[in-house]
């Protein structure tokens, strides 16, 4: 059985979904390249594919793409260019990312500018139901009409109110009638991409269209949600309260956030300039020691990365690739025992990494005199997206 950290209850709970599993995982605004904050959240959920498949199985992952928001525009109106070309560059750059790092591909990865009809679909069942105000053009979920607000964040209002302010909401906007209000539609500038609605001419919240587009594939309640600890509030926060009460249905069994990852010592951002491209790390090590350095760190802590980390995982694939040559070695059946509990106790991707490197020594010493170590220690790496020759 696997246990994960569910954010909505605080806790580590059993993840029991049936044969086919239905994974919506948030994805890139695609105004700029991979970095390891967005590799650290996408091996998080692609450990998890690996073992739910590993245990009989189907995943559907739906993954977006915001090609529409208050980050995309204004890069491509400093670049010069059109938000959609500046997208499909970018978006070209974050799946060879993802096939250097041997990432399961999504079953569909819908985009925002693709899905306007759901979105506005949604907002018309919110405001039927008395969820919404519009003011000036721009039209507001009102947070007073649902009580659970707050609970899947579990932060208290003034927390909420600053990270609103922090992550793209409108706190201090004197037209909302609470500041935790947030937009699901707004009137277009001059030089931006509009749609007609029923609520104006303009283009929608950022939040609105997680909602609109992972109901509008599977149509049903999700049996995980995930991102990363960023998105907890309020964007996930803002998910849940719209579509629970436009579908009227739970919007998702379960909730799984990953950490935030630093750069020695410093939050890793863009404005600071500290930001480690997957691209460039491809460059000069093997895609496969970007994994296990990841790998070194539990999906839900937050930590730093140092220069060195990526040099350490380098050396670690490569005496799993000089292992793999030995005639024998230690029983490989209790590596693969090892790899998968460790994975089903909350993806402890730390205690599977250290089994691998463990079970490597093992046969670099001569221990052991099983015919299979080598093959074993294939079928385990591969569990966790580690190709060995």
């Amino acid at each position: 059985m696997i246990r994960i950290f569910d954010t909505a209850q605080s806790m580590v709970v059993p993840f029991e979904p049936g044969p086919t599993v239905r994974l919506y995982v948030c994805g890139i605004t695609p105004y700029d390249s991979t970095h390891l904050g967005h590799a650290n959240t996408y091996l998080t959920y692609d450990l998890l594919i690996r073992r739910l498949e590993d245990l009989g199985h189907t995943v559907e992952l739906v993954r977006n793409v915001t090609d529409v928001d208050d980050s995309i525009l204004p890069k491509a109106r400093e670049l010069g260019i059109d938000f959609l070309e500046l997208a499909a560059r970018e978006m070209e750059r974050f799946h060879g990312d993802m096939v250097a790092l041997n990432t399961r591909p999504p079953v569909a990865e819908p985009r925002a500018t693709e899905s306007i009809e759901p979105m506005i679909d949604l907002i018309s069942r919110l405001e039927a139901g008395g969820h919404t105000y519009t003011v000036e053009g721009t039209t507001w979920f009102d947070v007073r009409t649902a009580p659970e607000f707050g609970q899947l964040s579990g932060y208290d209002q003034d927390t909420m109110v600053r990270f609103a302010g922090e992550r793209g909401g409108t706190p201090d906007d004197p037209r909302q009638r609470n500041p935790l209000d947030f937009v699901l539609w707004m009137p277009s500038a001059d030089d931006e991409p509009s749609w007609d609605s029923p609520f104006g001419p303009g283009r929608p919240g950022w939040h609105i269209e997680c909602s609109a587009m992972s109901w509008a594939h599977f149509g049903q309640t999700l049996d995980l949600h995930g991102g990363g600890t960023d998105l907890i509030f309020p964007h996930h926060e803002c998910e849940r309260a719209q579509a629970e009460h436009g579908y009227g249905e739970p919007f998702a069994r379960h909730w799984m956030h990953a950490g935030m990852v630093a750069y020695q010592g410093t939050k890793m951002s863009k404005s600071l300039g500290n930001l480690v491209f997957v691209s460039e790390l491809v460059k000069t090590h093997a895609p496969q020691a970007v994994r296990l350095a990841l790998m070194g760190h539990h999906y839900r802590d937050n930590w730093e990365w140092f220069d060195g980390d990526i040099d350490e995982a380098q050396t670690l694939f490569d005496r799993m690739i000089e292992a793999t040559g030995k005639a024998t070695g230690p029983d490989p059946d209790a590596l693969l025992t090892n790899v998968r509990a460790a994975l089903d106790d909350d993806l402890d991707a730390p205690s599977a990494r250290a089994a691998l490197a463990s079970f490597t020594d093992s046969m670099l010493a001569g221990r052991g005199d099983h015919p299979g170590a080598a093959d074993g220690l294939r079928t385990a790496s591969a569990l966790v997206g580690i190709v060995l020759p």
